[in-house]
């Protein structure tokens, strides 16, 4: 596992436009909402800026690039030539994914931070932590998930939009308006509880208790999307 997981980050640091697309662009949005928080936090909240920082790294950077590398992988036959090997299929897919989800993790570590240097700590940083990981959970399921419809590299482009703007837009939505009402739609819609779970965690205000129970539907989510990645995920015949 850890030698495949090696190796893609080696095969991530020489493929600029991955580099670029994946990992620059979300970055320098992530910028851009750090240094206008202070408009972005009258029109929601500093928790919502965190919300919308988390998700534009875990949908452009994790999901896309784990969507990306497994279509790419699957087409030069890099999967087959594993699988024809003693590796387990649970390690081919965790090397392959866990370079991009370490990334990915400690892009929203450096992000947050900034972003609590400049605009005021979280109010409970284990929380948002849980927020974090719950958030990285699903998007690594619905990659999984995506790469069963996915041809290629070229394709991804188009498979992953529905996706990567999806839980963006729902993200805003929650942000800005809050839960009070649409409640149950908004929290079912993938993004959704994470999202009130990141601005509870950073605001305050909420019993801890109270925020945990917004696990359940991120959870369940992360449960279909692996449910569709054993059903969708096309793997080379073993020899």
């Amino acid at each position: 596992m850890l030698s495949i997981a090696r190796s893609e980050l080696i095969q991530i640091f020489r493929n600029r436009s991955v580099l670029i697309t994946s990992f620059v662009m979300p970055l320098a949005i992530c910028a851009f909402f750090v240094y206008q928080h202070e408009l972005f936090e009258k029109i929601g909240s500093l928790g919502y800026v965190a919300a919308i920082l988390m998700f534009t790294v875990c949908a452009f950077g994790l999901y896309a690039s784990s969507v990306t590398t497994l279509a790419s992988r699957r087409q030069n036959l890099f999967l087959k030539r594993l699988r024809s090997t003693a590796a387990g299929d649970a390690s081919i897919l965790i090397g392959l994914v866990l370079p991009v989800t370490v990334i990915a993790l400690v892009q929203v570590a450096v992000i947050m931070t900034v972003l609590g240097t400049v605009a005021g700590k979280p109010d409970n940083i284990g929380l948002l932590v849980v927020a974090v990981l719950a958030t990285v959970a699903m998007m690594i399921g619905l990659g999984l998930a995506t790469a069963g419809l996915t041809n290629s590299p070229e394709h991804a482009q188009i498979t992953t939009l529905p996706v990567t703007l999806g839980v963006i837009a729902v993200a805003t939505w929650v942000g800005i308006s809050g839960t009070d009402d649409l409640t149950l739609v908004k929290r079912l819609l993938p993004g959704g509880s994470a999202t009130e779970l990141a601005v509870n965690a950073w605001n305050g205000g909420v019993a801890v208790g109270d925020s945990l129970l917004l696990l359940a539907p991120t959870l369940a989510w992360v449960f279909v999307a692996v449910v569709l990645a054993s059903r969708l995920f096309r793997w080379e015949p073993r020899r």
